[in-house]
């Protein structure tokens, strides 16, 4: 008579209270995708990011209201594409080209405004640039979205230290209020298609328009009077030594984080980049472990931040990293060139260091059946 097997370590359980996954991992994770997006213009390996993140979403996410922000992400990022390649053809291009599409009348302008064209030859070289450059960019907002999509906003909150309460209650807030707002227009737009009424035009726009901002504000005082009733907003009282110690520790490690940030962005301050952008969080956050004793809250059933959360998170650092490493040794294979024209290749090893991303599709807690069916 065999025994009955229980899941395996390397098998993701059923998500609940007790086991899921860290906020603080998803925004690592999408974070680090975003970096890899950042390094990059070859638009098969963007498109690579895209998919790693979609597919993740759509095997994590769960029925709640900011899990359904995503398509708004995606439809965003198209949008940003449409707007880069237009403004290209009507704006122009530094990109020189010699295969010219169409010639659109040009706009004689001052002499003052020289370098400065409205109009004029359209070139395939000038298109797939901006092509590229909106991918681009499109890939940064999608990563966004899957970060919004998959972590709790409120959970997050609970998980800032203390200095960032009051300012991380307004990004969170200002976060969820776009994933409420989309839910809001699609239950508004299926009312509407029900009782047999149109859901485009001017004039549906109008009346979908009111309902949501009404639902926005009733909202908004609900936090208000909540955030008040738990007493936010009041601090405990700090010798003024502490308090000094605090802003120069803060503002001296935001400082190095942005001078690290920079040298790691700048092709010749990979020296000085890693130890100055170190250093910056060492100092931040000593700075904001002392700032967090101006505020008193206690935290109830806190988040742990498991084995499963540093998988989440070592993946997406692990993308950016291999990434940032490709973009040294190999940076033709992820810059595509477009004078002359030559058409994209999907480089080895940089998918595979993208595939590194789906890791938390097969890690991270599942959401129950029930969740995924709704």
């Amino acid at each position: 008579m065999s025994a009955a097997r229980g899941p395996s370590a390397f098998t993701a359980p059923e998500a609940n209270r007790g086991n899921a996954l860290h906020a603080g991992a998803w925004w690592l994770w999408a974070l680090g995708l975003a970096v890899a997006a950042s390094r990059t213009t070859n638009p098969l390996l963007l498109g690579l990011l895209v998919g790693v993140s979609g597919y993740v979403v759509a095997a994590r996410r769960t029925d709640a209201p900011w899990a359904r922000s995503y398509g708004a992400f995606v439809k965003l990022g198209l949008f940003v594409v449409a707007l880069r390649v237009v403004f290209s053809l009507l704006l122009g291009s530094p990109v020189p080209g010699v295969h010219v599409l169409v010639t659109l009348p040009e706009v004689p302008l001052p002499d003052w405004a020289q370098g400065v064209r409205i109009g004029g030859r359209v070139t395939a070289e000038q298109v797939v640039f901006a092509l590229y450059d909106g991918v681009k960019l499109a890939t940064l907002l999608i990563c966004v979205g899957a970060a919004n999509a998959l972590a709790n906003p409120s959970r997050l909150l609970k998980s800032l230290p203390g200095a960032l309460y009051e300012a991380g209650v307004a990004v969170v807030v200002a976060m969820t209020f776009a994933p409420h707002m989309v839910a809001d227009v699609a239950r508004l737009r299926t009312a509407r298609r029900l009782r047999g009424r149109p859901t485009g035009g001017v004039r549906a726009v109008l009346q979908i328009g009111l309902p949501v901002l009404e639902g926005a504000l009733e909202r908004s005082i609900a936090v208000a009077a909540s955030m008040d009733a738990r007493g936010y907003g009041r601090t405990a009282r700090v010798p003024v030594a502490v308090r000094r110690t605090t802003n120069v520790l803060v503002l001296g490690g935001l400082l190095g984080v942005c001078a690290g940030s920079y040298g790691l962005l700048a092709a010749e301050g990979a020296g000085y980049g890693l130890p100055l952008l170190g250093a910056g969080l060492l100092a931040a956050m000593a700075g904001l472990r002392l700032g967090g004793r101006r505020t008193v809250r206690t935290r109830y059933r806190p988040d742990r931040w498991g084995l499963r959360s540093w998988l989440v998170a070592g993946s997406g650092a692990a993308v950016a990293t291999l990434m940032i490493w490709a973009n040294a040794h190999a940076p033709e294979a992820l810059h595509p060139g477009v004078v002359p024209l030559v058409a994209p290749e999907l480089p080895l090893w940089p998918a595979a260091s993208v595939l590194v991303g789906l890791v938390p599709a097969f890690v991270a807690p599942a959401p129950s059946r029930k969740e995924k069916d709704a």
